[in-house]
């Protein structure tokens, strides 16, 4: 089922943070020590501090939690295990969306990777993805004949998600509309959902999940909007893997729950978590912008906008949400 990482050997002798003399490291590799050195500069492409000191050898500037497939699949609930074709981990892609987007079949995928180099949010913001930092995860699924709006999946997955990270310890966990996981009021991670429609009413579809995990400064630094992280939460250490294998089992469980019983499952969960419900708010679309104040989701996961005493419903394909920080606002 797991289609290991590639090249990534070098990486794997320095993730433990330790000197390795140059010669020690071409002959574990069966590389030349030039080999060696080019290799060290591709990491550093990646945006990995290496060192190097003469008579010692590279070693990275902090230790790496690299993702270990045996582990994730160790983690895994058994259901999710059977169901799963493939798993896939890899140190760097373009996107973890788009390694599964390549296959041409129906079968049942995860894709993780260390470092994305394209890695993208919802309407085609880039999704900062340094490597061996945080969890960048994809699920591929055939669902036959869903029975709620695919509108609605990127709710479910959330609920699913806050469910999982909740169950862990994480505090404050919340949901902003659509696709957003906070703690408190600062965005720990990011859903996206692409499909294409198969014959019979089914539907391809692909999960991507984003989860910020533990960025240094300078990796985080291209962040442009309030962030947060689960290791500035976490009363314990926990593994990228197990992390990884946490997000999956709640993916996949969503997946099976949404095709069986649609967006009804999880509609009362999301208020739970709604941090936008009866907050103000500001809608911008190509027509301009409106102000009103949120109030819930309708059942097919639109949002519903009160605006001078008059409701409407707000599609994520069509707008953009923000929040009104004006003062008073909590």
């Amino acid at each position: 089922m797991t289609q290991g990482r590639q090249n990534a050997s070098l990486i794997e002798l320095l993730a433990d943070g330790e000197w390795w003399r140059g010669p020690v490291l071409a002959e574990k590799l069966g590389v030349t020590r030039a080999a060696v050195s080019s290799r060290v500069a591709t990491l550093r492409e990646l945006g990995l501090d290496v060192y190097s000191l003469s008579g010692k050898g590279y070693r990275l500037a902090r230790p790496l939690d690299l993702l270990s497939a045996p582990v994730i699949e160790a983690d895994m609930e058994p259901s999710v295990r059977d169901a799963l074709d493939e798993l896939i981990v890899r140190e760097q892609v373009d996107s973890t969306n788009s390694v599964l987007a390549g296959f041409n079949d129906d079968a049942t995928r995860a894709c993780l990777a260390e470092y994305q180099s394209a890695g993208r949010g919802r309407s085609g913001r880039a999704w900062v993805s340094p490597f061996a930092a945080n969890i960048y995860l994809s699920v591929a699924r055939t669902v036959s004949a869903p029975r709620g709006p695919l509108g609605a999946l990127s709710l479910a997955v959330g609920v699913a998600l806050a469910d999982a990270l909740a169950a862990l310890g994480v505090p404050h966990i919340g949901l902003k509309w659509p696709n957003d996981l906070w703690i408190g009021r600062s965005k720990v991670g990011g859903i996206l959902i692409e499909h294409r429609g198969e014959t019979g009413g089914g539907a391809h579809l692909i999960v991507g999940v984003g989860l910020n995990v533990a960025m240094n400064r300078a990796q985080s630094s291209a962040i442009d909007q309030s962030f947060t992280q689960l290791s500035e939460h976490l009363s314990a250490f926990v593994s990228r893997s197990r992390l990884a294998a946490i997000c999956l089992n709640a993916v996949m469980g969503a997946l099976v729950e949404f095709e069986s019983a649609g967006f009804a499952a999880f509609a009362r969960r999301w208020a739970v978590y709604d941090r936008v419900c009866d907050q103000p708010v500001r809608v911008i679309e190509s027509r301009g912008e409106c102000c009103g104040v949120a109030r819930g989701i309708n059942d097919d996961g639109s949002l519903r906008i009160e605006i001078d005493g008059l409701g409407r419903a707000v599609y994520s394909g069509d707008v953009s949400l923000r929040l009104d920080h004006s003062p008073g606002f909590a």
